[in-house]
């Protein structure tokens, strides 16, 4: 990720799904007594009681609307001061929660998502709690549980740009997600969900070789190296590990790691999360490595006191060692651990031109 955690004690925010399903419950409730509270509650699946403030309260005939401004706490979320807009109508006896995307709510286009194709972007989390706090407000006023819920979030479909959605297949605006309700400040939980989802869809699609790739610029070099499909592209930015032990019980025919050499020399040392906060890079490991490959003193000096990375790489390439190479047959290997079998595997480096600078397939 682009953001630096800071170090601080970080602030806990509420999911899409948790802002939805209490502008829910006020909606309803106000349709049912003709009245809004300045407040809701709402019970969370593993138990919390968060409370939320109404920003829109709308009591029309026919329906009701409340929203509520998301505050994701300290988390960069993309969508942290959206507004989350919801509108609540009465429905025929019997039909449950009827769910709507309104403006800048995606609709799902692919096969692979929970979801099937042509239902709004709502996620199963989101829509089990909305349906849990409908169905409690119904019992607490004694009145049917049918209600048609449309979500909407203003600006959505732009916001949606900066998201994966795009290439899950999710059309017209965001998804409202959140299994939990919580948003964990970096836990990357929504990144690394997307990633599963991508492969998801790829699979379903019929997809037998997927790439993915660390950043923007190694992942255009390689989707232009084998002519893939955008669907076949999985931007798996630091999470390496969250690709893998998920393909680990998916498996696909064929992967391809793409990546800078520094994020990939980790990988070959064992690190599956690859940003910087949390894993470093070994120049003394890489200088072992570099003399078993033939590297003299000198050049194994020069890579250790190296400042960075493509430093390293740098002083390798002057002497003709043929150091990403070797990075990238190391990263290899523990792609193919972490798989445990079933997935041909190659890597590929670029460097920050989107030059190939390393290769190992094995």
């Amino acid at each position: 990720m682009k953001d630096r955690k800071p170090d601080s004690v970080l602030r806990k925010g509420w999911t899409t799904g948790a802002c939805a399903t209490a502008a829910t419950a006020a909606a309803f409730r106000a349709l049912i007594t003709g009245a809004f509270a300045a407040t809701v509650r709402i019970t969370l699946p593993k138990g919390q009681t968060p409370q939320f403030s109404l920003c829109q309260q709308l009591l029309r005939d026919g329906y009701a609307q409340a929203s509520i401004i998301k505050d994701a706490g300290d988390d960069p979320d993309v969508t942290h001061g959206a507004e989350i807009v919801v509108r609540v109508r009465l429905a025929k006896p019997a039909t449950g929660v009827r769910f709507v995307a309104g403006e800048g709510v995606g609709t799902v286009t692919l096969p692979g998502l929970p979801l099937a194709v042509g239902e709004p972007a709502i996620n199963p989390g989101p829509r089990r709690m909305i349906e849990a706090a409908v169905s409690a407000i119904a019992a607490e006023l004694s009145v049917p549980g049918d209600v048609e819920v449309t979500i909407s979030i203003p600006d959505g479909e732009r916001l949606a740009l900066k998201t994966m959605n795009g290439r899950l297949g999710i059309r017209g605006g965001l998804s409202v997600l959140g299994t939990t309700g919580i948003v964990i400040p970096y836990s990357c939980s929504s990144w690394i969900h997307s990633i599963h989802r991508g492969v998801d869809v790829a699979k379903a699609a019929g997809i037998s070789h997927m790439a993915a790739a660390t950043g923007s610029t190694s992942e255009a070099a390689v989707a232009k190296h084998y002519g893939l499909a955008d669907q076949a592209l999985i931007d798996m930015g630091d999470f390496a590990g969250g690709l893998l032990k998920y393909l680990r019980k998916q498996p696909i025919e064929r992967l391809t790691l793409a990546g800078g050499f520094g994020k990939l020399s980790k990988l070959a040392q064992g690190h599956l999360d690859l940003h910087s906060s949390r894993s470093r890079l070994d120049l003394d490991d890489m200088a072992a490595r570099a003399q078993v490959a033939g590297a003299d003193a000198a050049l194994c000096a020069r890579i250790k006191a190296a400042n960075t990375g493509l430093e390293a790489l740098t002083h390798c390439q002057a002497a003709n060692l043929p150091i990403a190479d070797i990075m990238a047959a190391g990263a290899r290997e523990v792609a193919m651990a972490t798989l445990s079998g079933g997935t041909r595997v190659e890597v590929l480096i670029y460097d920050r031109e989107g030059q190939l600078v390393g290769h190992a397939d094995g």
